[in-house]
């Protein structure tokens, strides 16, 4: 049996696609706010995940312009090493994983407690957050674009 390849419909996929934008919009902004705003140098592991979350934001608009319902294919191996990172962050800022590599290396340190939001969520685990969210709607994506 043969099986076509179609190009899926724009109007299945684009919530979550959306979505998936937004929360990478967010994330970069935010990472932008407290390094230029408030003027927070960020960690080497915190440099690390920008590096992964600020072409998300252009992978995913560009996608969501030309509709392009196999985003997933490129942006989930990009979010995969963002949140693979975004782990490792979060257990050394949780003391889980012993090593000589400090979360925060230069500058006010994001393991602090001024490096929380509310005084109580810790910037990496925002992190972690995003990019945990980033793949499920992508993986939405991909599932809505399969049907």
């Amino acid at each position: 049996m043969e099986q076509k390849l179609t190009t899926p419909s724009p109007d299945t996929a684009w919530a979550p696609l959306f979505g998936a934008w937004i929360v990478a919009l967010v994330a970069s902004l935010g990472a932008l706010f407290i390094g230029e705003v408030m003027g927070q140098l960020p960690c080497d592991l915190c440099w690390h995940q920008r590096a992964f979350m600020f072409p998300l934001v252009v992978i995913l608009a560009v996608a969501g312009f030309r509709s392009d319902g196999y985003v997933w294919r490129y942006a989930i191996p990009v979010a995969l090493v963002g949140w693979l990172i975004a782990v490792f962050h979060n257990l050394v800022y949780f003391k889980l994983v012993p090593t000589a590599i400090k979360p925060c290396g230069q500058g006010p340190s994001c393991s602090g407690d001024a490096m929380t939001l509310l005084g109580t969520v810790p910037l990496p685990l925002l992190s972690l957050a995003a990019f945990t969210a980033i793949i499920a709607l992508l993986l939405i994506v991909r599932r809505r674009t399969q049907s």
